[in-house]
């Protein structure tokens, strides 16, 4: 840890956050997460030991949703930060929306920390989609990356599945395929997972082929003691305005609902999502006339204006309850009021409900964690919950409550029963939760595990990004030009001597202001052979390999710092013992092996080649090795370090000679091009590419030319009007 402390930025990509007042159950993606990181950042910047938290999410400029959220810059306290990046545009989105935009995010993440001079010490990625930027940025920058999941694919494909929903429209309506891939990746490749509970690392991360990868820390989050103290303060302690129109204003709103008012209440508190069963726990409520009889029951679902306007889901969970209200006539004895304010009416509730004699129910099918389980704890609402995940781990440890089978209506209507008629059980559970939420589930606790963590977690050294080569006009050179153009060599740069020959008079024409590099699959002694052949000036920078090696100038530096950036963790005598069983890799010849790249040809006769990587993927990932895969051109498949390619290389080097993302055109035909072609770079595919690169048309900043060769970079450079600034 640096003598300053801890500089640690966190990722929450989705949702709406800000400062204050959250817009909990707006919508499925402004639930616990958008909380937890909030807290989470809070708890941590108040820490001696802790320099600078950032909390980065996406700016949106939106009339759909508050100006809060288009403010670049949200100062929470001296040392912790909102910070938001524009991505997909400036449109409110849901979180399925966003995978195409996450190498774009990750970019523009990688130049707002170039323009503020400081790097973190550890990134720390919330949910898939940050998971992944966090990865990208952990790759490139040489920082130790750390998970927070949340909720996990394989689980939420399983639930649906059983729920009768079919694998086609599961992906369709989550793109649950491209999130598994990508939390496989993550688990490949952290440093650390954080999780909440034991029960998520056991059944839930143990549901993916990655599980043993990773080491995983069960943190359990904490909650503001502050905020959600128990009922009885109000009474002991007297009231502030705040807090007394806060009671007034949510009584009133669930009050009207009610004929008997003063009965005990049930209270329900969630997103209008199915999974978490409110419908069910409506049901088990309507089923029991004595249950009705005894207490009233209270359900806040999210925020709502008009139902008709909200999305599918939650009008389709809305529109239920409803239903449900009128199939058990349950008018007079079901509240379901429209708006709650996060900040002080919700901790009001679970006052209320204590004072009442009343009972929290978490009904949901499935259950990571349960913030709400705390909150009423902390408050002193003894609680009904969910025999699934975290509801364990907070009954067992604050003993507060029972946990049902949620598919059993009565179970769930007996429970609830018991905690309302047996006062000394009541008594005994809302002590407990008040007693031992303190005990177990503070800010404080979970930052004092989290930052030991932390420490343990960041390296010692990481790879320079200052580090620059030992010849001053290579430094002067690449600090002087302001934009470049990277190429593939072969089939993409070379194959049209006349388009060839155009190509590098444009570039002379433009070489005090624009910059020339490769980025190929060939070694640096046969890509300065085949560049010599065609009467090819050495370009200002050459990655070689696969993008393993980084090369500057006539002389062919190599870049050190990239050398030991990706190194971390790289085991290739290991990589290559272990491929020798399959018959179906051959080793390529002579120097095309590198240090940090092993090269093999792949035997695709009668064979299912997907099936055939996935032996190779599957081999390695049981063996706990770190790696980059790359196939291509159906024969060739290229195994890196997890921290190299093409793609990694170009932006460690835009970051590190501070050149723009947007000023670097990138140009290729394969499919061991395609990382460098997505993102903010503007890309070009030429015309005789590979059917590989065919699902990238469409995705922002990739123009395909109907040009082969060195004429389809040049019409991409027009189309682009990429050099008109330096004409």
């Amino acid at each position: 840890m640096k003598s300053k402390g801890l500089y640690i930025q966190m990722i929450s990509l989705h949702g709406l956050i800000r400062k204050s007042n959250l817009e909990m159950g707006r919508d499925a993606d402004t639930g616990g997460q958008i909380k937890y990181v909030l807290e989470l950042a809070n708890a941590l910047g108040a820490r001696d030991e802790v320099r600078r938290v950032d909390l980065f999410t996406r700016l949106i400029r939106d009339k759909t949703v508050s100006p809060d959220y288009s403010e670049p810059i949200d100062e929470i306290s001296p040392k912790v930060r909102i910070v938001r990046i524009q991505c997909g545009g400036t449109r409110y989105h849901r979180k399925e929306l966003l995978w195409p935009f996450v190498e774009e995010y990750a970019d523009k993440t990688l130049r707002f920390l170039k323009s503020e001079q400081v790097l973190p010490d550890v990134i720390h990625g919330h949910y898939a989609d940050a998971g992944k930027i966090g990865l990208e940025l952990s790759n490139i920058l040489g920082i130790p990356f750390v998970f927070t999941g949340h909720s996990l694919g394989r689980p939420k494909e399983q639930r649906l599945l059983q729920s009768g929903m079919s694998a086609e429209s599961i992906n369709k309506r989550f793109r649950i395929d491209h999130r598994i891939c990508v939390e496989e990746e993550i688990l490949r490749n952290a440093d650390l997972i954080v999780t909440s509970t034991r029960q998520e690392v056991e059944e839930q991360y143990g549901l993916y082929a990655n599980q043993e990868m990773p080491s995983y820390e069960v943190i359990p989050p904490g909650i503001d003691l502050d905020r959600f103290h128990p009922y009885y303060d109000d009474i002991l302690g007297g009231l502030d305005e705040v807090h007394k129109q806060a009671i007034v204003s949510v009584s009133a709103n669930m009050d009207r609902f009610f004929l008997k008012p003063d009965r005990p209440l049930i209270l329900a508190l969630s997103r209008p999502e199915k999974r978490k069963n409110i419908n069910g726990l409506i049901t088990a409520y309507g089923e029991d006339p004595e249950l009705q009889a005894i207490a009233n029951l209270a359900v806040f679902a999210g925020i709502r204006k008009d139902i008709s306007t909200m999305g599918e889901n939650e009008q389709e969970v809305l529109t239920e309850i409803l239903l449900l209200m009128d199939k058990f006539d349950l008018y007079g004895k079901l509240a379901i009021p429209k708006q709650h304010d996060f900040e002080y009416e919700v901790p009001e509730l679970y006052r209320i409900a204590a004072r009442k004699r009343g009972v929290f129910v978490n009904p949901a099918l499935t259950e990571p964690f349960g913030l709400t389980l705390l909150e009423a704890a902390a408050c002193g609402v003894p609680i009904v919950a969910t025999r699934d995940g975290g509801p364990q781990d907070i009954v067992k440890n604050c003993r507060n409550g029972i946990l049902v089978d949620v598919n059993q209506n009565r179970e769930v209507s007996h429970a609830i029963k018991k905690l309302l008629v047996d006062e000394a059980l009541w008594k005994k559970y809302s002590t407990n939760g008040i007693n031992r939420v303190r005990l177990h589930y503070s800010w404080e606790t979970h930052a004092d595990t989290y930052l030991k963590k932390m420490r343990k977690v960041v390296a010692e050294e990481t790879a320079s990004l200052h580090e620059m080569p030992s010849s001053g006009s290579v430094g002067r050179r690449l600090s002087r030009v302001h934009k470049f153009i990277i190429t593939d060599i072969d089939n993409t740069l070379l194959g049209d001597d006349g388009a060839l020959e155009g190509l590098m008079e444009t570039l002379k024409r433009h070489q005090n202001e624009v910059g020339f590099g490769i980025a190929t699959g060939r070694t640096i002694d046969s890509a300065l052979e085949v560049l010599e052949e065609h009467g090819i000036a050495v370009p200002d920078i050459l990655i070689t390999s696969v993008g393993a090696e980084i090369y500057y100038g006539a002389k062919s530096k190599p870049d050190r710092g990239w050398e030991s950036h990706i190194s971390a963790k790289w085991d290739r005598n290991k990589i290559e013992r272990l491929l020798k069983r399959f018959a179906f890799l051959e080793l390529q010849e002579g120097d095309t092996q590198r240090r940090f790249k092993l090269s093999y040809y792949v035997d695709g006769t009668h064979r299912d080649m997907a099936e055939t990587l996935a032996q190779v993927h599957a081999l390695l990932i049981e063996n706990k090795s770190r790696y980059n895969m790359i196939f291509s051109h159906q024969q060739y498949l290229d195994i890196l370090p997890y921290r190299a390619s093409k793609g990694k290389a170009i932006r460690y080097l835009a970051y590190k000679w501070n050149i723009p993302l947007s000023s670097i055109l990138v140009s290729g035909d394969s499919g061991n091009d395609e990382e460098m072609l997505r993102g903010e770079m503007p890309a070009v595919v030429v015309g005789n590419h590979s059917d590989e690169l065919n699902h990238l048309k469409g995705a922002r900043n990739v123009y395909f030319s109907d040009k082969a060769y060195a004429a389809g970079i040049l019409d991409g450079i027009t189309d682009y009007g990429f050099l008109e600034e330096s004409a």
